[in-house]
């Protein structure tokens, strides 16, 4: 098969998409702006553009994603898409996020664009709200005060299994799925925050509440966690377009490119309670 190069191989949903591949027998050559420890590492900084057309130039098929805490991924990932051009890759997956197609002047549309515009063969993968947020960005506030704190009010998400995602990115880059598309990947229901904090309760044993709290008070836990402020206002951006009901929209897609139904959030959350427990 194929090698196939994975940004944000050691993230959420690269790892996962990693050890998918290679469930196929495909081998993933592992992105890393760090020095290489093994042998399917491979170096590039997007950032600053180091090593990315040498590391493209390894691979014929690739999966791109921006790192989080940038705010310019249309530059970022322009780099990457250019690369994936000049090494005539024959299968690119962009994961974008849903919603970004609302706005041609938003830097992941922009890329989105780029990446239609590029002649590659490609796919794109619209993920909503990652359940994996309530055991790594949430999880500080549920640990220490046993409450989910957000600024969205009741609103519902379709929250998202990220081993869904890595199973939908799998079946695109394996060669087995059509391309040519932007799929919305959402969880099979959508669920306002009590009805999360419920079923964390329910997983881990624990009472965990639900905290409606004001964008200012999100703004001040975001910069003390030590977010970039231009990132911390590009969240508290996007989680007002929660609030505003644009994330609970349920799709068939993971269903239609992976062949089995979205992860409910009872099964992540079984499957991840260690974590608030």
């Amino acid at each position: 098969m194929t090698d196939t190069l994975i940004l944000g191989a050691t993230g959420t949903t690269g790892s996962e998409l990693v050890r998918r591949l290679a469930a196929k027998g495909v081998r993933a050559l592992r992105a890393t702006h760090r020095r290489p420890v093994h042998a399917d590492d491979v170096q590039l900084d997007l950032a600053s553009g180091s090593g990315v057309r040498e590391a493209f130039a390894t691979a014929r098929r690739s999966f791109l994603m921006c790192p989080p805490g940038f705010t310019n991924q249309d530059v970022l990932l322009g780099r990457a898409i250019e690369a994936a051009r000049e090494a005539r890759h024959e299968r690119v997956v962009l994961m974008s996020a849903m919603g970004a197609d609302a706005d041609p002047s938003a830097p992941l549309r922009k890329a989105e664009l780029a990446l239609e515009r590029s002649g590659l063969p490609f796919a794109i993968l619209r993920p909503n709200w990652f359940m994996q947020n309530f055991h790594t960005f949430w999880l500080h506030s549920i640990r220490t005060q046993g409450r989910i704190q957000l600024p969205v009010g009741t609103a519902k998400g379709s929250f998202l299994d990220a081993r869904d995602t890595a199973a939908c990115a799998a079946e695109l880059l394996a060669g087995a799925a059509p391309l040519g598309s932007a799929w919305d990947l959402t969880g099979p229901e959508a669920l306002d925050h009590d009805a999360v904090a419920a079923l964390l309760t329910r997983a881990c044993g624990r009472p965990i509440q639900y905290e409606d709290i004001s964008p200012e008070a999100a703004r001040a836990g975001l910069l003390a966690a030590g977010l970039p402020p231009d990132y911390a206002e590009f969240l508290l951006l996007i989680l007002s377009f929660f609030k505003a009901g644009y994330s609970a929209r349920v799709t068939d897609s993971v269903l239609r490119l992976s062949g089995r139904a979205p992860t409910t959030f009872e099964q992540y959350a079984l499957d991840h309670r260690q974590f608030w427990a």
